[in-house]
């Protein structure tokens, strides 16, 4: 079990490193727009990415 959570921590870190290695100005201005959204359209698109990735989860395991 340890060594699959130490897996899946391991592709986010890569997953999420990818983009702004590849486009760092888009990664900014990527952000920049996420820091100006509210806390409820930030907390829904968090819930529907945690549904999703439960989803997908399932489908895959």
């Amino acid at each position: 079990m340890w060594e699959e959570l130490g897996i899946a921590i391991s592709l986010i870190f890569i997953i999420e490193g990818m983009l702004p290695f590849l486009n760092p100005t888009g990664w900014r201005k990527t952000l920049k727009s996420i820091s100006e959204m509210e806390d409820k359209t930030l907390r829904t698109t968090g819930f529907l990415s945690m549904i999703i990735g439960v989803a997908l989860l399932y489908l895959v395991h």
